[in-house]
């Protein structure tokens, strides 16, 4: 019979690939909050290191920043157990063959939406960012539809649901949201900090955008611009699992924890080497590969511009949930619901059903 110590370290394994793992930040000192992100000194300790695997830059995005604003960004809160009650957890067959390199951008090259680096701005919005980008682009991979979501529908009518808008929310309840209510066009409603972050006098606290529900445009309807979701579903914390639901339907959302060394990305395959915890980050995770040094990755498309890192994609270690990358995958597939009056060819409609 097998020893209690087996049992424990299987329920130990249970458990992480149940649990997300971004964790909740240590309150910094003020003196610390209001010292700038980027130094000097990370950036020497992580060039000069010969086992790096990544190249650190004083990014241009970050110039001005406080480590208290660049806190603000990181909108993921570390999601309640009650919000997963119920939540599936999707696996994928192990027989299907996966290429070792995959980049979602040149497998449907015709869904412009993939390759496309947006701004969060001032907002801690990344939960709303990662989840509707990656569904804009699912709508296109599975319909063929070339369409733009919108980030500020999610933002501001989720509500307390999602969590707490430009000051964070759950990556999960941003799917379950797209399931419940839809989420328009960003044509009707567009995101509400279209200045980015660099004009002078910066600030964090921008405030979460009132819900309006009208389109900006008069000639489009609220309730008609819909586009909603089939289910809302994490997938097991297995790069093969992850690289799978990429493979298949496309683009999906991720959470991990941000150190200060993150900030300072250029290009490479990033893993942390110094610095305090920052907070919770999502971001969209579009393939996978492996770096001339043998390195596995992860390829990623972050909103901070195309001013920070590599032209605002980053790669980050893979296989060894590196930052909890791989523990918090969450995604849901396109659904039909409104989209029949958009559609006259009713085969198209048949082959979109789930």
């Amino acid at each position: 019979m097998a020893s209690p110590s087996f049992f424990f370290a299987i329920f130990l394994l249970l458990l992480s690939t149940v649990h997300p793992k971004v964790i909740a930040v240590e309150q910094l000192s003020d003196v610390k909050l209001n010292s700038r992100i980027l130094q000097d000194s990370i950036v020497k300790q992580v060039n000069q290191n010969p086992k790096a695997g990544w190249e650190a830059a004083l990014n241009p995005r970050f110039s001005n920043y406080t480590i208290g604003e660049f806190k603000h960004l990181l909108g993921v809160k570390p999601t309640p157990k009650k919000e997963l009650l119920g939540v599936p957890i999707l696996t994928h067959d192990k027989s299907l063959k996966l290429p070792t390199s995959f980049d979602a951008r040149t497998a449907w090259p015709q869904c412009t939406s993939i390759g496309r680096i947006l701004d969060q701005g001032h907002c801690g919005s990344c939960w709303a960012f990662g989840a509707v980008e990656s569904l804009s682009d699912r709508f296109c991979i599975h319909f063929d539809m070339n369409i733009s979501l919108s980030v500020n529908d999610l933002l501001a009518c989720c509500g307390f649901l999602c969590g707490d808008g430009c000051d964070g929310g759950y990556p999960i309840s941003a799917w379950r949201y797209f399931v419940r209510s839809g989420v328009v066009t960003e044509e009707c409603d567009p995101y509400f900090d279209d200045i980015g972050c660099s004009h002078p006098g910066c600030e964090p606290a921008f405030p979460t955008p009132k819900c309006v529900r009208k389109c900006v445009k008069g000639n489009l309807l609220w309730k008609q611009s819909k586009h909603y979701s089939v289910g809302a579903y994490r997938i097991k914390s297995n790069p093969a699992d992850i690289m799978a639901e990429v493979y298949k339907n496309g683009p999906v959302e991720v959470s991990f924890t941000v150190y200060e060394d993150f900030a300072h990305y250029k290009s490479g395959v990033y893993k942390h080497l110094t610095g305090d915890v920052m907070g919770g980050h999502a971001v969209k995770l579009i393939g996978w590969g492996t770096s001339d040094d043998g390195e596995d990755y992860w390829l990623l498309a972050n909103q901070w511009n195309r001013g920070w890192g590599d032209d605002g994609y980053f790669k980050i270690k893979r296989g060894v949930d590196e930052c909890g990358i791989e523990s918090d995958v969450v995604a849901g597939l396109p659904s039909t619901k409104n989209l029949v009056r958009q559609v006259t060819d009713t085969g198209i409609v048949e082959d979109a059903s789930f």
